[in-house]
């Protein structure tokens, strides 16, 4: 079954062309959220009992960071051809950093996101009736 969906909802001023998407690709796109009961508890098997956890010793606890910053290099040998044995074969240039937040990923502090993705994103969570 293919979802139509008016370009206006995308928030174009084409209000008579309709692209055709299907509810796979909709469902494809919208992200998961599982219901908070089905979530990993630690120490709990699937009827709520307890149980032993499976590392003994308490595993490794790793504590992420809140931000984790990526730096885009670009291999000056590669861009400019700079042959082997020169002392700059190694020579790398930092041209910015992309920090992951949480879901949302920023290149220099700009969100990086599709504006029309995200009106497609939410015109499909409208058809699908998911909040």
């Amino acid at each position: 079954m293919a979802i139509a969906l008016a370009l206006s909802a995308l928030g174009t001023t084409a209000a008579e062309a309709e692209i055709a998407v299907s509810r796979r690709d909709c469902e494809r796109l919208v992200k998961h959220e599982p219901a908070p009961d089905v979530a990993y508890q630690p120490g709990v098997d699937v009827h709520g009992n307890a149980v032993v956890p499976a590392d003994l010793g308490g595993g490794v606890q790793l504590e992420l960071p809140d931000v984790i910053y990526i730096p885009i290099e670009v291999l000056v040998q590669d861009k400019y051809g700079i042959p082997a044995n020169s002392v700059l074969y190694n020579a790398r240039a930092q041209v910015g950093v992309v920090e992951v937040r949480g879901d949302k990923v920023f290149y220099e502090d700009q969100l990086l996101n599709d504006p029309e993705t995200a009106a497609l994103e939410e015109a499909c969570r409208d058809r699908l009736g998911i909040n």
